[in-house]
């Protein structure tokens, strides 16, 4: 009889959350209230996860060899000058997939730049209402691909800076304590930039920029709100919303006057971030993270162009009944740290 020799290595993942304050006691003070003092506050989570795999001669199939890794930054720094408050937000994430399959050649599973800083003064000292300005950045760290498209590896979609989207905003903000931020501007200017090799790709141009331009400027309505929490000691749970409506948005059409691209200031752009962590035991966590995006000059296509043919192909991807909503979702078990 044929003697069967399989193994699977099981997951192994890191997480590592820190979470700092310059005082306990000044830190629980703003869970709940914004205090009146000079203090600077930080706190983060990071989380690195690994998960492997290994097959051989496995009657049911499968991936022989396969290496995820992911990692995730939150990072917070405020500086309290009695009325006035400094806000600053790094977001960062990235995660690669080798497999024996690929011949271990990594594809990405996750990729984002996310940079938020606010400056707000107080209306006065009873209330939790802020006069504030934002800028806010957006990117990625390396180029992006289409893997069901065929020689993928010749064909990016995306870079560094392409596209990069900067927002500079006046307006209202309320805050109570740490846990909640509700920013809302109507005036926000925005400029989108990318490499004219992305733009150049399409006559409808890329990510909202004309084709073979490398910016596109905006100007409309932003909200951006913010939510986190320490459930207890054990769970930590972060959310965040950011609308933005473009009142410059209008269709785009060519020398006959057909409508090519439809758009308008209803087309608000869409991105909800969801973060879970929670302690399951001693030094084990689990990590889920969800987030849902929206932009209208992001479309999503069923199909592409084999340009060896120069025939429309059917991707037969998974999901495509959420058209151009676009997903990103992690999940990860491991290992937690968490010091103070």
């Amino acid at each position: 009889m044929k003697k069967i020799y399989s193994g699977i290595l099981l997951a192994l993942s890191i997480n590592a959350t820190a979470q700092v304050s310059k005082t306990d006691d000044l830190k629980k003070s703003l869970e709940t209230s914004n205090q009146d003092t000079i203090a600077w506050i930080h706190s983060g989570m990071f989380s690195i996860g690994a998960n492997e795999g290994f097959l051989h001669n496995w009657a049911a199939g499968g991936e022989i060899a396969s290496l995820v890794v992911n990692g995730i930054f939150r990072g917070n720094v405020t500086y309290l000058n009695h009325g006035s408050i400094w806000t600053n937000n790094l977001d960062l994430s990235y995660g690669l997939n080798y497999a024996y399959s690929n011949i271990f050649v990594p594809r990405k599973t996750d990729d984002r730049i996310d940079f938020t800083s606010k400056f707000g003064s107080r209306l006065n000292k009873s209330t939790d209402f802020f006069y504030t300005a934002l800028f806010n950045f957006k990117s990625q760290f390396t180029k992006g691909y289409d893997y069901t498209v065929p020689n993928w590896q010749h064909n990016s979609t995306s870079d560094l800076l392409s596209p990069a989207y900067y927002t500079v905003a006046l307006g209202m903000e309320y805050k109570k304590g740490s846990d909640i931020g509700l920013f809302l501007s109507p005036i926000a200017a925005r400029e989108v930039t990318a490499s004219s090799f992305y733009t150049s790709m399409s006559s409808q141009g890329a990510f909202g920029i004309d084709s073979g331009k490398t910016s596109k400027f905006q100007l409309g309505a932003y909200f951006s709100g913010r939510y986190k929490k320490n459930i207890n000691k054990n769970m930590f749970f972060s959310s965040r919303l950011d609308l933005y409506s473009n009142y410059l948005a209008k269709n785009t059409t060519d020398g006959t006057g057909k409508i090519i691209k439809s758009d308008n200031p209803g087309n608000i752009q869409v991105l909800w971030d969801n973060l879970f962590v929670m302690k399951a035991y001693k030094n084990f966590s689990l990590t889920f993270g969800l987030s849902l995006a929206y932009d209208n000059s992001i479309p999503y296509s069923k199909t592409y162009l084999d340009k060896t043919t120069n025939t429309l192909v059917d991707k037969n991807q998974p999901g495509e009944s959420m058209g151009w909503v676009q997903l990103s979702q992690i999940f990860t078990f491991g290992i937690a740290y968490k010091f103070n």
